[in-house]
């Protein structure tokens, strides 16, 4: 039995090639790549060798220059097989003298029967050439006379009439054989696409997990769109709150000018503060109950959005917060300055009260007075600071608070790219379940063919 080689890292090429020639009664030796093809002819000699041009690597191209440089395989027919076959193919397997090259997929019966004509071709010279006395038996259908019962006509007829109706009867069988070699062929082909079905139906039901668990997260997205819009409206109250304290901290320095005013509206502004800031800071409550929020939500969406990055806005926002900052510096710096002017005040207030005190008896009471006003300087100076730092501490909640708004965006932007992966993701399925309808359309007159061809089997 003629022994093939068949070299290629296609498991489907491979298979077909394997029915192909074994139906032709040949003995088929499989290798996955070209070191294993190598590896066997290092051993054994096949009588032809069919090899894929490209293969992971060695190339059907080093296939065969190995069997032309082999001094025992040298001889050895080398058919090379391509998906692809153009002039650049065609002139590289006649620089390694390949015999042939046959483009994949295969038709019908086109590699077994170039496999068959390379074994012809390698036989030819060892084939005897028929003697001219072979045609001697030709006479003895005729008959001579005495040579033995002489054939009637009506004999004769019978004869070529039924000589006539095998070779219609072989013909027919042929053709039927070359059908049933084409249907097997294409019965080979939809078994690798229907194993190629499977497995898109595996890939189909994965997407389709997929695409409910993005449609749940999407859901639970919006329920934190709708909580963030709360919190944004708190941040936008402490917003207004900030803005009226500023405001009432202006007008408490414009008051500043007379002593005695500035002092009772430094201590009504004090007291006004103090109320905004317990507000302030029932409102600020709020403010971790968000963080906690935020960051139970920010984990649960951190295994869809690894790969998406905000940086570029968080800089811009990060230059705005500079901004902010140093304008806010700047206000403080003028708060101060006019507190030092306000103490400039106050000290040349007391070099008149001593004056007033050698001359008047009544000094010593300016003087008490003065004394009590300085002790409620100092004290409202003291509220002052402690004002100071809690608008500090303020200014920080509403960094704070900025930051969570551009979280907030952020957060938003990514279910705005989660609805489009989950939009591109029902695209997909539904072209993968046309594709599988296709597929299923496809086996079903793969199916039906079959049938034919086992009722043809069943009539002959």
């Amino acid at each position: 039995m003629p022994k093939i080689l068949v070299a290629d890292d296609s498991i489907a090429v491979r298979k077909v090639a394997e029915r192909l020639l074994t139906e032709a009664g040949l003995g088929v030796t499989l290798a996955a790549n070209g070191e294993e093809a190598l590896a066997y002819l290092s051993k054994e000699r096949p009588d032809v060798v069919v090899s894929d041009v490209i293969m992971p690597d060695k190339s059907g191209y080093e296939v065969c220059a190995f069997v032309r440089g082999n001094a025992l395989l040298a001889t050895t027919p080398v058919l090379l097989i391509s998906g692809i076959v153009n002039d650049e193919v065609t002139k590289q397997a006649e620089s390694c003298h390949a015999d042939g090259v046959l483009k994949k997929p295969f038709q019908g019966t086109s590699l077994k029967d170039r496999v068959l004509e390379l074994l012809a071709k390698r036989q030819e010279p060892t084939v005897v050439a028929p003697s001219p006395a072979a045609p001697a038996p030709k006479p003895a259908v005729s008959g001579e006379a005495g040579s033995g019962p002489r054939i009637t006509d009506e004999q004769l007829a019978t004869y070529k009439q039924a000589v006539v109706h095998a070779s219609e009867l072989d013909a027919q069988l042929q053709a039927e054989r070359g059908k049933a070699e084409g249907l097997k062929k294409r019965v080979e082909e939809l078994e690798v696409l229907a194993a190629q079905a499977k497995e898109l139906e595996g890939q189909l039901a994965t997407e389709r997990q997929r695409v409910e668990e993005v449609s749940n997260q999407s859901s639970r997205a919006q329920g934190i769109e709708a909580e963030l819009a709360q919190e944004r409206q708190l941040i936008v109250s402490l917003k207004a709150q900030i803005a009226s304290s500023e405001d009432l901290l202006s007008d408490a320095r414009s008051k500043v000018s007379a002593l005695e005013s500035a002092l009772k509206s430094e201590q009504d502004s004090i007291q006004n503060l103090r109320l905004q800031i317990a507000d302030l800071q029932q409102a600020v409550s709020a403010v971790p109950q968000l963080e906690s929020t935020l960051m139970t939500e920010r984990a649960a969406s951190a295994k869809l959005v690894e790969q998406l990055t905000v940086l570029e806005a968080a800089a811009a926002r990060t230059k705005d917060l500079e901004a902010r900052l140093a304008r806010e510096e700047h206000r403080a710096a003028d708060l101060e300055r006019q507190v030092t002017q306000s103490d400039a005040a106050l000290t040349a207030e007391r070099a008149r009260v001593g004056e007033l005190s050698g001359r008047l008896a009544e000094a010593e009471r300016g003087a008490q007075r003065l004394s009590d006003l300085e002790s409620q300087l100092a004290v409202a100076t003291q509220a002052g600071s402690a004002k100071e730092s809690r608008i500090q501490a303020l200014e920080k909640m509403v960094d704070a608070a900025q930051e969570f708004e551009k979280l907030l965006a952020t957060e938003r932007d990514r279910n705005a790219v989660l609805a489009r992966r989950v939009s591109e993701s029902e695209q997909s399925a539904e072209q993968s379940m046309k594709r599988f309808e296709d597929m299923a359309r496809k086996l079903g007159e793969i199916a039906g063919l079959a049938s034919q061809l086992g009722s043809g089997k069943g009539r002959a």
